[in-house]
């Protein structure tokens, strides 16, 4: 999800909910602790240069019992860093800790933002020397020409 989308989206709301993808809820008294960018050069395997950019936001769930954070209050935020950090219209990248910071997407289920999982990948697959997937061939539908196959007693095999 892009920045813009979570602004317009958080103008509709009453309040700001998140979940986990398994639909898990983090604690309605969370605090977003930071809103920065992040960029990120690096060389993948094959030896091409990268770059990356996201919009960051890190969830905390806090002892502070009685906090809800508000649209309205997000939003701000969001415009501080944007003033603030020149932050532009990239992807959020969402931290929130479980046994250790996770990293996470972000999509919307008309109630709550949902923290996707993030997986890894290889960036240079051709370069990189991973065979590629094995085509899954049902044994059932391969047909076989009776002139290349041996039967009993024909002395083929």
């Amino acid at each position: 999800m892009k920045l813009s989308t979570i602004k317009e989206i958080l103008t509709t709301l009453e309040n700001v909910e998140f979940q986990l993808e398994n639909g898990t809820l983090v604690p309605e008294h969370f605090h977003v602790t930071e809103v920065g960018m992040i960029t990120k050069d690096f060389i993948d395997c094959g030896g091409v240069m990268r770059s990356e950019k996201v919009v960051n936001f890190q969830l905390w769930d806090a002892n502070d019992f009685e906090h809800r954070l508000k649209p309205t209050k997000l939003l701000n935020i969001i415009k501080l860093s944007e003033e603030k950090l020149g932050i532009e219209d990239f992807e959020i990248e969402v931290e929130y800790q479980s046994t250790t910071i996770g990293k996470y997407d972000l999509d919307f289920n008309g109630k709550s933002f949902v923290l996707k999982n993030k997986t890894t990948a290889c960036l240079a697959e051709d370069a990189c020397g991973i065979p590629g997937e094995k085509k899954k061939i049902n044994l059932r539908k391969i047909t076989v020409k009776q002139s290349d196959s041996c039967t009993p007693g024909s002395g083929c095999c």
